[in-house]
């Protein structure tokens, strides 16, 4: 029961907020990915970490990817352009 209320009181927070504030804030969210995956790469290389080249190949793609989507989200969102909610 109390899990639902705090589901709802956040959800109705959230209505509220407009939609390029939680683009910019998915995009701060995907930056912080970018640098958890930067640092998982250099453990990894270091040796500090079981993996293989293959892993940190894989790796560094996804880290493109998310930093690349966290610049976009964020140069959208400074704009004031919608893109993740836009109908």
């Amino acid at each position: 029961m109390a899990a639902e209320r705090v589901k709802l009181v956040l959800f109705g927070f959230l209505k509220n907020v407009p939609s390029v504030n939680i683009q910019a804030f998915v995009a701060l969210g995907l930056f912080g990915v970018s640098l958890l995956l930067a640092r998982m790469v250099v453990n990894i290389q270091s040796g500090k970490w079981p993996g293989s080249a293959v892993w940190v190949t894989y790796l560094r793609m996804v880290l493109g990817f998310t930093f690349a989507a966290s610049i976009g989200l964020g140069l959208y969102s400074f704009a004031g352009i919608d893109i993740l909610f836009s109908r």
